[in-house]
């Protein structure tokens, strides 16, 4: 039986050779055996166009074209590290891009996808933030910049980000409770998938008399967790 596999926040890059390594397995052995893979934002550390390769992760995108080329349909949306993944990522992986929330029917199952992010709203220094990056006009001018003007206000922002975080409580960087039940009811889901949080689950819960269920992928470090869906259900399951 084909699965459906879901997995986010892997953080790609040259300082974490482990997790390129356990990526790659991943993508030549669990990842063949299924139909499709969906990854749900921040493959990659830090993504500032598709001109500006990350360095170190050239062999990730011939990777992910081989899969491809081998039909397995890889899904990908951008997280709040990768946000700017665009047409030439597609070209030269073979990937499908999704907006963020896509609302689909896994396994039969009406399923809202989603990076997580979103949904982190009593953390609203950030989701300050991150409506500014996502403004059209701001992402239209850093784009326009040189590679090493870009480079250092990617450096300045995660330096920002990481003072700020700092400051925070942990209760803070999760998900709000409300942001969940608005986006069940505004899609009208029975199941939620989403990463971001760092913090792996699978939540139960009851709308409107609906029994919903709300998976949360962890990120890779040396294992990954991974989520299979099949016409059984959901479960996640671990990768090393």
């Amino acid at each position: 039986m084909a699965s459906t596999l879901f997995i986010s926040d892997l953080h790609l890059s040259e300082e974490r050779p482990e997790t390129l390594g356990l990526f790659s397995r991943f993508l030549q052995e669990r990842a063949r055996e299924a139909s499709t893979l969906y990854i749900l934002g921040d493959l990659f550390e830090v993504w500032l166009g598709d001109d500006l390769l990350p360095p170190g992760c050239a062999q990730v995108l011939a990777e992910l074209k081989q899969l491809t080329d081998a039909g397995t349909t890889v899904r990908v949306m951008p997280g709040n590290r990768d946000f700017l993944l665009g047409e030439g990522f597609e070209q030269a992986t073979g990937c499908e891009l999704l907006q963020e929330p896509t609302r689909q029917k896994i396994a039969g199952t009406p399923t809202l996808l989603l990076h997580g992010d979103t949904l982190c709203t009593d953390d609203v220094a950030y989701q300050t933030m991150r409506h500014t990056l996502r403004d059209p006009a701001w992402i239209r001018d850093f784009l326009n910049r040189t590679p090493e003007e870009r480079i250092a206000v990617a450096r300045q922002l995660r330096e920002k980000s990481r003072e700020a975080t700092g400051t925070k409580e942990c209760a803070i960087m999760d998900v709000n409770a409300e942001a969940v039940s608005a986006a069940f009811r505004e899609h009208r889901v029975e199941r939620l998938i989403h990463g971001h949080t760092h913090r792996p689950a699978r939540h139960e819960s009851e709308f409107d008399g609906t029994p919903v269920e709300r998976f949360v992928l962890g990120d890779w470090s040396d294992h990954a967790e991974i989520l299979t869906c099949d016409e059984n259900g959901c479960q996640l399951e671990r990768f090393a």
